[in-house]
């Protein structure tokens, strides 16, 4: 339904009271612009929620996810620059296991 050409994971925390507009902002203001075909994925500083924003020629899209027990398995860095994910690493990070393990199979790797 959406073409994902580029997956982004932002290491600084997002407030998950902004939408759309917001989010976007905050793509344009770390990234400079936001393409096309890509999708743009932040947590919250407790890393129990996500957002994912998705631009695409007609607008965008934001999806949400929350979990009520456990965390996201995010990067251990919360400062520098953003990290370029694979779809199996997407993947794996919105089901739960640690994506940094998924390979291209979809498969966790290393324990």
């Amino acid at each position: 339904m959406i073409r994902l050409d580029e997956i982004w994971l932002a290491r600084e925390p997002l407030d998950m009271r902004a939408g759309p507009d917001t989010a976007l902002a905050r793509v344009v203001h770390s990234f400079g612009e936001a393409r096309h075909h890509t999708a743009y994925v932040f947590a919250n500083r407790r890393a129990n929620r996500i957002k994912i924003l998705v631009v695409d020629p007609f607008g965008v899209w934001l999806a949400a996810r929350r979990l009520h027990k456990g965390h996201f398995v995010w990067s251990a860095l919360r400062t520098g620059s953003a990290i370029t994910l694979e779809p199996s690493q997407l993947q794996a990070l919105v089901v739960g296991p640690p994506w940094q393990y998924a390979g291209k199979e979809q498969a966790i790797s290393v324990l």
